[in-house]
């Protein structure tokens, strides 16, 4: 089993900006992608950022330019760095690891953007 720790959510700002984290812990041989993504009220789940291990990384295109996506592979950490956070980037955001043929996902972490 793999669990995943999300930290960094919050309340911000239009403009302001918030730094995401997550941590991978237990039964990890070898994390291929690892990445976020969001859901907000009424909508479906979607893919914001992703990284690979060799640090290939994709984005959303409402994101690109705003977030940047980084990993640390000692820590099995991946960050989210967001940036000229807009009222449309409130959700929930989710991480994943993708363990093998497994994606395993954090709990959640709510980011509100908002005056």
């Amino acid at each position: 089993q793999v669990q995943l720790v999300e930290s960094g959510g919050g309340l911000v700002q239009p403009g302001g900006s918030l730094r995401l984290s997550c941590a991978a812990s237990g039964s990890i041989f070898s994390i291929y992608a690892m990445g976020w993504y969001r859901q907000a009220p009424g909508k479906q789940r979607e893919l914001v950022a992703r990284i690979s291990t060799g640090g290939n990384t994709n984005y959303a295109d409402s994101v690109k330019g705003r977030f940047t996506i980084s990993r640390d592979n000692g820590k099995n950490t991946v960050y989210l760095q967001m940036n000229s956070l807009k009222s449309e980037d409130t959700a929930v955001y989710y991480c994943y690891v993708s363990v093998g043929p497994t994606t395993y996902w954090g709990q959640g972490t709510q980011v509100t953007v908002s005056s």
